[in-house]
């Protein structure tokens, strides 16, 4: 059938199952704009406040379904507000689709009004980026964008298209979804390997990284563990893959990790990471990493293995097809002298816990547990970055796959509002709560307009210190205390602020309290933001200084 352009593109979403987009209109995507009010029927369009948080709330999207997150955008500034989005999505290995218009064909190149090459511009954040010069190719070009953002290793990939491609004519012939195999390059001789590693450690600890929630394997990962009998950790992104509830669970790993987990990666004699890249927050100083362990290395993407951390074996493949080659063939052994090492990692947990002091006033673990506890560990939690976060991955139970979203890779303040309001779209059977400092929150806080005019049960819970928190954590530690520029004391009332927006507003002062209105607040059918003055001297603990090793941890005991 003949079609224009931009009605191709609303057949190419639905061929690929997509019945969400996000976006902001524009003029050189009014076309695609019309093409999507004659499919509101069958695409439901999310208008944001800014094109940014679009791309956060796809990613959102994609990070709390596993489905692919959809952004469509204007040229010029409206492509340039996408890239801190595109970027974030980049690190953290999220599939996204992001169409971008461009000024018409015959004007490219010559500095036109809202022109910029985009394509060139996101090329080192991206998959890969595309400019359709040619209507008859653009069907073909947005399935093989959505193919490239979902195989292997998953991202971010960018379709631009030329105002006058999606008017001009083509004939589209529809095609069935292609379904994208895993990839099983695990050959018999390295699995026999890999095996034979593992049946000779005596105190074998596994780390757990996002590729167990991106390859749906935390069923699988979760009989290895029992199977291994070993202590497992998760890095920030791997949170929620398998239950941070079990019994063998020590805690994150890294500059924020527990001292268990820290402990248990120093003095394992096998070190089994899953799914992670070993990035600089969880080895911190390499040279004392895992020293006495060899390191086996299980990933999809050949490109990590032996890129920051040596491993001496490597299963380079679909992270759950390679749990399930391992679990079909191991054998039960040395559980039993496994047990001494599982009492010496139960011994530091009980010696090591996270801080609980209360010294009366409401400190930010008191608040994240309690939500904890009143949602059963079930609820979607999107985090903004810096101190919030680290606290919301230290002291809430993450027990459910994809329900721990947080920029993991890029630290893109901001983040956790747009993230918020694409999970609850997507996923409308769960809770969604936003853990923010007031800092990352006013980067974004727009986006409230947009939580309220679709009514999105989101709570969002501002931890306010009045200070840019992590910096000026790091500035009090190892800058004699020169607070340049991290105090920022805003006057906002943040009450007043998600009433303006349509939001309902609670501020929460007292202990006691705490229960009360959390409770009050996870009930309301919108948006609601609760306001948590805490003290600006409160820190992440433990935390590894610049420089040194992960067992070399500082603590409130310690300072």
């Amino acid at each position: 059938m003949q079609l224009n352009g931009s009605q191709i593109l609303m057949e190419c979403l639905l061929e690929q199952g997509v019945d969400t987009v996000f976006g902001y209109p524009g003029g050189t995507v009014i076309h695609i704009f019309d093409a999507l009010y004659e499919y509101q029927d069958r695409i439901a369009h999310i208008l944001t406040s800014h094109e940014q948080g679009a791309t956060h709330a796809a990613d959102g999207y994609a990070r709390a379904t596993g489905k692919t997150g959809v952004v469509i955008a204007t040229s010029g500034p409206g492509a340039t507000n996408t890239v801190t989005g595109i970027a974030t999505a980049h690190m953290d290995s999220i599939p996204m689709v992001v169409v971008t218009g461009n000024v018409p064909l015959p004007l490219l190149g010559k500095d036109s009004f809202q022109e910029v090459d985009i394509m060139g511009v996101t090329m080192p954040i991206t998959k890969h980026s595309f400019i359709v010069k040619d209507v008859n190719q653009l069907a073909d070009t947005l399935r093989r964008a959505f193919h490239i953002a979902n195989e292997g290793r998953p991202g971010p990939v960018l379709v631009d298209i030329p105002k006058d491609v999606s008017v001009a004519m083509a004939a589209y012939t529809p095609q069935e979804l292609q379904v994208i195999e895993k990839q099983n390059t695990i050959t018999a001789e390295s699995l026999k390997n890999a095996l034979a590693i593992l049946k000779e450690s005596k105190k074998p600890f596994i780390l757990t990284g996002g590729g167990v929630i991106r390859a749906d394997a935390g069923e699988e990962m979760l009989a290895f563990i029992e199977k291994m009998n070993a202590p497992f950790s998760s890095t920030l992104m791997g949170l929620g893959g398998v239950n941070t509830g079990h019994s063998l669970f020590t805690g994150m790993i890294g500059m924020h990790g527990s001292k268990t987990s820290n402990m248990a990666a120093t003095q394992c004699d096998l070190l089994i990471a899953v799914g992670s890249r070993f990035s600089d927050r969880v080895i911190s100083n390499v040279k004392g990493f895992a020293p006495d362990a060899f390191i086996l290395h299980i990933d999809i993407d050949p490109a990590e293995v032996n890129k920051n951390v040596r491993a001496v074996h490597h299963l380079s493949g679909d992270v759950k097809l390679a749990l399930q080659k391992l679990n079909a063939a191991l054998e039960d052994t040395h559980v039993e002298a496994r047990q001494s090492w599982v009492n010496q990692i139960q011994d530091w947990k009980t010696s090591y816990p996270l801080a609980t002091n209360q010294n009366g006033t409401i400190k930010p673990h008191t608040v994240i547990r309690a939500l904890s506890d009143l949602t059963s560990g079930r609820a979607i939690v999107t985090t903004e970055v810096g101190q919030s976060q680290m606290w919301a991955a230290q002291y809430y139970t993450h027990s459910e796959p994809r329900t721990f979203l947080t920029s993991g890779g890029l630290g893109t303040m901001g983040f956790g509002l747009g993230a918020c309001m694409g999970a609850a779209i997507g996923r409308k059977d769960k809770k969604v709560i936003n853990i923010a400092g007031d800092g990352s929150f006013l980067m974004n806080c727009n986006e409230l307009a947009t939580a309220a005019h679709y009514q999105l049960p989101i709570l969002i819970i501002i931890l306010d210190n009045g200070v840019l928190g992590m910096v000026r954590q790091w500035q009090d530690l190892f800058f004699d205390k020169r607070f340049a520029g991290t105090t920022i004391d805003r006057k906002t009332d943040f009450v007043k602020l998600a009433e303006a927006f349509g939001a309902k507003g609670y501020k929460l002062e007292r202990v006691e309290d705490v229960e009360s209105v959390l409770k009050e607040a996870l009930v309301q059918d919108g948006p609601v933001v609760v306001h948590v003055p805490i003290d600006k001297d409160d820190k992440v603990f433990p935390m590894v200084p610049p420089g040194a090793f992960i067992q070399d941890l500082i603590t409130e005991e310690t300072l």
